[in-house]
């Protein structure tokens, strides 16, 4: 028998009871809904679902609410009546207060194990675009990773990638030879960009150990799915951060895992809070991206699920691939919204006992329209649903809670201490040292004194001098015959004068401009 995920029923003005099938929960899914409307319960309370079915699940916690789910509920808690009156209206018979295995991560290390990647593994698609680059800069970056390859130089961290820019700027004019125009202009303007990503704190994301997808994927020693709870409050302040990281982490899983087609349960459910701020101004490559990873990600066994305030934050070509939905009320006081209440309407299976554009419209807080894919994958006829009440603990825990999971966790230390690997910044000052080493004993030896003559015996002195007597004259006619004499002298020291200003700079140009070929 199919196993599904309780998320709420009715009374005499509801449908029957809703659940979500665990078989067709890898076909993605959509929370929407106004602010205030209730949709972190339902995130709450789906991710309670999958982790007693034993599925890991990662999440954001924009708000700091979701960190409740590592605490159990309390019979002392405010809504602890009304919560027990809803079980009881809904047919919640096993309603119980109870906490969840959970692993806290921070992007910047202050609320959970850090996480981490390197700039090798973001790519210079992504980067580019968390960085809001022009066509001509993303090219530079691109050539950036190919120097990096060709030449065995990782990029790890963001000096790294400092460190590179800057000898692709140095020798733009070989590179533009092979790969087109590099302007300094566009490296500078790059260079702004990475300083701008380490005041937004950055520089701890990008680096090692990096995050090991496994990590995310444990259950806890009863069989329960481990909930990954990502701190974003702070995180939120980089909007563009945040929607950069949740997408290369999409894309890892993607790329990593192997195919099982159809599970009966998914292998991970990853909730993507705040889903505009992934679309908001993205181009139409990054959008085709996306749609292409939540088209294939569901045979991996991965279901993603989208949170956001209005279906059209969503592009149509995705939003038609989100298959399990609750929709929580739609405010409608402009033109602009009633049109955006009807799109979403439509997109369900009308029910024939009432409009579904007046129920989204209708619905109060903690209630919700939901459809579910049923047999076969079909869409379930829209359902007008009290959502159950969570079993945890409803808003945030204390720090020394969270500390306390932090401390036991069983990835404890594993992420905690920066390990700082010989990569391209090391590798380009260690070149950059060696040549200046041999252009000072390059220096060294032009400047050296000559080396004094051997003393010869004194009868070879004596002829040598008599024989210099004799072809003295001819020998300094035959200088100034030349036009060789005082001109040559000149032009010697004069030579030497130049070579030994300059000798090491070229040097070490000409060390540092053969890297790109192979040294």
């Amino acid at each position: 028998m199919d196993k599904h995920i309780f998320i709420g029923g009715g009374g005499a003005d509801y449908g029957t009871a809703q659940g979500l099938s665990l078989k067709y929960a890898n076909r993605h899914g959509l929370i929407a809904g106004a602010t205030g409307t209730g949709k972190t319960v339902t995130l709450q309370i789906l991710a309670e679902g999958f982790s007693s079915a034993g599925v890991p699940v990662f999440l954001s916690d924009v708000k700091g609410d979701l960190s409740g789910l590592a605490a159990s509920g309390s019979v002392e808690f405010k809504l602890h009546e009304a919560f027990t009156k809803r079980a009881t209206q809904i047919g919640f018979a096993d309603y119980r207060y109870e906490s969840f295995p959970v692993t806290f991560w921070d992007l910047f290390g202050e609320q959970g194990h850090p996480v981490r990647t390197t700039v090798a593994e973001m790519g210079p698609l992504l980067l580019s675009r968390l960085m809001g680059l022009s066509e001509a800069q993303e090219g530079i970056m691109n050539i950036a990773f190919r120097v990096s390859d060709e030449e065995g130089m990782p990029l790890l961290d963001l000096k790294d990638l400092q460190a590179l820019l800057v000898w692709v700027g140095e020798n733009r004019d070989a590179l533009s030879l092979r790969y087109g125009n590099v302007s300094p202009q566009s490296v500078g303007a790059i260079q702004r960009q990475l300083l701008v990503l380490e005041n937004q704190g950055a520089t701890q994301f990008f680096g090692e150990p990096a995050l090991d997808l496994a990590d995310l994927m444990q259950t806890a020693p009863d069989g329960r799915g481990r909930i990954n709870i990502l701190a974003a409050d702070k995180l939120m302040g980089s909007p563009r951060l945040y929607a950069t990281f949740l997408l290369w982490l999409l894309s890892e899983l993607f790329e990593s895992l192997p195919e099982v087609g159809d599970p009966d349960k998914p292998k991970l459910v990853f909730f993507f809070d705040e889903a505009h701020l992934l679309f908001d101004d993205a181009p139409d490559a990054l959008v085709d991206k996306v749609e292409q990873v939540a088209r294939l990600i569901r045979s991996k066994g991965v279901g993603v699920y989208f949170i956001t305030q209005n279906p059209d934050d969503v592009p149509e070509d995705i939003l038609g691939q989100l298959g399990n939905r609750v929709q929580h009320a739609l405010r409608a006081f402009t033109a602009r919204d009633q049109k955006a209440l009807m799109r979403a309407a439509e997109t369900y299976r009308p029910n024939p006992r009432f409009d579904t554009a007046d129920a989204i419209r209708d619905v109060g807080t903690g209630e919700a329209v939901t459809s579910m894919l049923e047999a076969k994958g079909a869409p379930g006829v829209v359902e007008r649903t009290l959502i159950r009440p969570p079993s945890s603990k409803l808003g945030p825990v204390d720090a020394i809670t969270r500390a306390g999971v932090i401390a036991t966790s069983p990835l404890a230390g594993k992420y905690e201490t920066v390990i700082d690997r010989r990569s391209a910044h090391e590798i380009l000052a260690e070149r950059a040292a060696e040549a200046a080493k041999a252009a000072a004993e390059a220096e060294l030896a032009e400047n050296a004194p000559p080396a004094p003559e051997a003393e010869e015996p004194r009868e070879f002195t004596a002829a040598r001098r008599y024989s210099g007597s004799r072809v003295s004259g001819s020998s300094a006619r035959d200088k100034d015959d030349s036009g060789l004499g005082a001109f040559g002298e000149a032009l010697t020291g004069a030579v030497l004068k130049e070579l030994k200003g300059t000798t090491g700079r070229r040097i070490v140009r000409g060390i540092l401009g053969g890297l790109f070929k192979g040294r």
